[in-house]
């Protein structure tokens, strides 16, 4: 987006300490109004919200957040304690001494859907508490049934022990997650649980950890049906968790998560029909029939669509094509023809994600409210809308400004933290594409401006140590959108948009990574002419208070009418050029 220049032209800039001159004209309102909006854009937009709010607000079921009569856009009300959401006394007294007195209002609204055993989708804008908003209910029942079954020593068999399974779309998130979880400790400073992750070359643990935080794939090659000494752990896994669930359930990561979902569901069908058929003698089943779960069905399942897996999900699954024979003689071969979808259920499945979308047949949210009509959505008060505890400033570029304005961007809070108190000061400046990250990172360099790069051009140790880096000294961190999802790094200050994001989902990952956990944070986001149909949908929408989801779709409509009339203008230039 921002700059064709060749070396030379790059040279020829004044990259002095002087503040360059930013451009007069702008006003210091955050948003446009509608009438800077064409009509045709005016009408969809207030017609595409209406349709949302319909079809939204039927997938929400029981689980709103607590009355908050204070001004608090985070915090639940004084009178909400971790004790009266449900909570034991350890856990609570573990969040204590992890510095967390007080429940998020998304903390408070999904707990006691959780600890309820029902399956939840947690749908939340981006620093409003959610990974431990899952992490503690499920810490809480693991370690009550731990310990209920250590004092049982009928009951404290290997057989009884229960797994909760998080999955993560990559391995950096799989270890903040496995941070965090191990942060929640007692008095005596050992973690409650243990918690691990089981992804990149890391084999599978010899000793089982209560909490195994994977990747798709990675958990799916570590329980490979043909391993038979991983048979039982399917059965003894009572709760999943997907974070990033619109991440897991799109793109290459779908037919991996479908597949374990099936795999899954038929564990619990398995169980439940063997335990139906043989309540009136009951037997101690096994997993053994999910290790013969890699059959001609199976090894198409991977390969399925959404909208495949959709309807096979919600109908029968043909139990010949997924087992041979079960190990109890009470159920023979005949009776399993079908295995149809009333069943018990025996496993709790908890989707999280900070942009998850409802309209269309084959968005995320519609996904789930297909495949699990039954959960409880706990929506978040700024889901997909405009934080207001974030202040945003909106700049827009020319090839003659646009180095100027973002050095200046930069230099603007690189000196000092917004909150005095927070220590150092963190900015977060986010490119399109890995090109685009080196070409800011040298113009800042070039301006005297030392800074981290972070993108998947890099090993995953540098990535890491960057990011380790950043938490600990602060300064200026330029990044993909590999940095946009999930990665909690505290007292964001700032975040500048080097490139504008190619889509809202994009832009609210970014602007989600300040203004966290109650704080006060400042977005630049810089764009030239063409980023501004969708920068003038988003500031829209802002204005009038809805969501930007209008601006949501990935596929025909809004997105690639936006491409393509940017490639078609003349200056539509990518930051990747910037280093010609």
């Amino acid at each position: 987006m921002i700059l064709r220049l060749s070396t030379a032209m790059l040279h020829s800039f004044s990259l002095s300490t002087t503040t360059p001159k930013l451009l007069s004209h702008f006003t210091p309102s955050f948003f446009l109004s509608t009438s800077a909006l064409s009509p045709r854009i005016r009408i969809w937009l207030n017609q595409s919200y209406s349709r949302r709010t319909r079809a939204f607000s039927s997938a929400v079921v029981t689980a709103s957040s607590p009355k908050n009569t204070g001004t608090d856009t985070f915090f639940a009300e004084d009178t909400v304690s971790w004790q009266s959401l449900g909570l034991s006394d350890r856990i609570s007294q573990a969040l204590s001494n992890a510095g967390f007195d007080r429940p998020s209002l998304v903390q408070a609204a999904c707990m006691p859907s959780i600890l309820s055993g029902k399956d939840v989708v947690i749908a939340a804008e981006t620093g409003s508490g959610k990974t431990y908003g899952y992490l503690v209910p499920l810490i809480d029942k693991l370690y009550g049934a731990r310990h209920d079954a250590d004092n049982d020593l009928e009951k404290a068999t290997v057989s009884s022990r229960t797994f909760s399974i998080v999955l993560c779309p990559n391995v950096l998130l799989c270890e903040q997650v496995v941070r965090m979880a191990n942060d929640l400790s007692g008095d005596d400073g050992r973690p409650i649980l243990r918690v691990a992750a089981v992804c990149g070359r890391q084999g599978w643990l010899v000793n089982e950890p209560d909490v195994i935080v994977s990747t798709p794939v990675a958990l799916l090659n570590s329980i490979d049906p043909k391993k038979h000494h991983h048979s039982d752990f399917i059965r003894a896994v009572k709760y999943v968790v997907f974070d990033e669930a619109d991440m897991l359930l799109s793109g290459g990561f779908e037919n991996h998560v479908i597949r374990l979902i099936h795999m899954l569901r038929f564990d619990e069908k398995l169980l439940s029909r063997v335990n139906k058929a043989g309540s009136e003698n009951p037997v101690e089943t096994s997993s053994d029939s999910v290790s013969h779960f890699d059959f001609e069905g199976e090894e198409d399942m991977q390969n399925e669509s959404i909208s495949e897996a959709e309807e096979m999900s919600e109908g029968d699954v043909d139990a010949q094509d997924l087992m041979e024979e079960t190990q109890t003689s009470t159920v023979k071969r005949k009776d399993w023809r079908r295995v149809r979808k009333n069943y018990e259920r025996s496993k709790q499945y908890i989707f999280v994600a900070a942009t998850l979308p409802v309209n269309g047949k084959k968005t995320a949210g519609a996904v789930l409210k297909k495949m699990f009509p039954d959960a409880n959505w706990v929506s978040g008060s700024y889901l997909h809308q405009h934080n207001p505890r974030l202040k945003e400033k909106w700049i827009e570029v020319t090839t003659d400004n646009q180095v100027d304005a973002l050095i200046e961007a930069v230099k603007q809070f690189g000196s000092k933290a917004l909150d005095p108190g927070a220590g150092v000061s963190r900015t977060m400046v986010f490119g399109n594409t890995v090109e685009a990250v080196e070409a800011v990172a040298n113009i800042l360099q070039r301006a005297g401006i030392e800074c981290y790069r972070y993108h998947t051009g890099l090993s995953l140790a540098e990535r890491a140590e960057s990011l380790d880096d950043f938490r600990a000294k602060g300064g200026i961190f330029v990044c993909t959108d590999a940095a946009a999802r999930g990665v909690d790094i505290p007292n964001v200050s700032h975040v500048i948009q080097a490139d504008f994001a190619t889509s809202a989902i994009d832009f609210l990952h970014r602007v989600g990574r300040t203004a966290r956990a109650g704080q006060f944070g400042v977005v630049t986001s810089l764009y030239n002419e063409s980023n501004r149909d969708l920068v003038n949908a988003i500031r829209a929408a802002g204005k009038l208070g809805q969501p930007v989801e209008a601006a949501f779709s990935r596929k025909r409509s809004f997105r690639n009418k936006l491409k393509k009339r940017g490639s078609n203008k003349a200056g539509h230039i990518s930051t990747a050029e910037l280093m010609v």
